[in-house]
């Protein structure tokens, strides 16, 4: 997957790592992907709803060990 920008929100728990990924999805163009790096169990049901809502492209999850890896292709 060709990603355009990582965001590291580790060690927060949502609203934050949501709130962080509409400000920082701003800086990349409609139809790049941004990989958001998260820990937070919450996440997994959270990232698809704000997708959904915001009108952005979930693509996915992938689930390490410690940490999961989001990506979202920016639509508006």
């Amino acid at each position: 997957m060709d990603k355009r920008l990582t965001f590291d929100a580790t060690g927060t728990v949502c609203p934050i790592p949501i709130l962080k990924t509409a400000q920082k999805i701003l800086e990349i163009e409609v139809g790049e992907i941004i990989e958001i790096l998260a820990d937070d169990e919450g996440a997994l049901e959270d990232f698809p709803a704000w997708c959904e809502q915001s009108g952005n492209e979930y693509l996915g999850v992938e689930e390490g060990a410690d940490i999961l890896k989001f990506y979202i292709r920016r639509r508006v």
